[in-house]
């Protein structure tokens, strides 16, 4: 099994990301890992494996995205998330997401640093859940465009 996490909160980091992404509520995505802690890339400490409960109390909404998967798949999806443990936060990417491409052309699958919702999508495209093409090829994966892909796939609760 391979679960995604996808929250929100009332600070100025979600209240901005939410202003890009047309007021969609999500604006961070990780993954549960099997021994339940949450791995995944926050501006403060870059790629890390966070306890299950590290943001109590500052979340506002959130929805577990549960993924039917061979004990395989989910090996290679794990496997791959703990293989970036310490690579740093993807500011560069952030940049160019909020200057609407005009900084740059980062590729979002680059792995020399991450932001959360491409680390997400990196590690689904690696176990072969996503196909390594998608039918565009975006500089960036928002939260919400991770849950529309998945939606596609998996039953997402209303």
């Amino acid at each position: 099994m391979i679960t995604i996490r996808f929250v929100t909160q009332r600070d100025a980091a979600s209240e901005g990301t939410r202003a890009f992404e047309y007021g969609y509520w999500a604006t961070h995505a990780e993954a549960l890992m099997p021994d339940g802690a949450l791995l995944g890339a926050h501006a403060l400490g870059g790629v890390e494996a966070r306890p299950r409960d590290y943001d109590s109390g500052r979340i506002t909404r959130e929805e577990y995205v549960p993924i039917e998967a061979s004990p395989e798949m989910a090996d290679s999806f794990h496997g791959f998330l703990r293989a970036q443990i310490g690579k740093p936060y993807d500011f560069d990417a952030i940049a160019a997401f909020v200057a609407g491409g005009v900084i740059g052309e980062r590729n979002w699958r680059r792995p020399d640093s991450w932001f959360c919702s491409e680390l997400i999508a990196a590690s689904l495209c690696h176990c072969g859940f996503f196909p390594e093409r998608l039918a565009t090829e975006f500089n960036h994966i928002t939260p919400r465009d991770l849950l529309l892909i998945l939606s596609g796939r998996v039953r997402i609760a209303a």
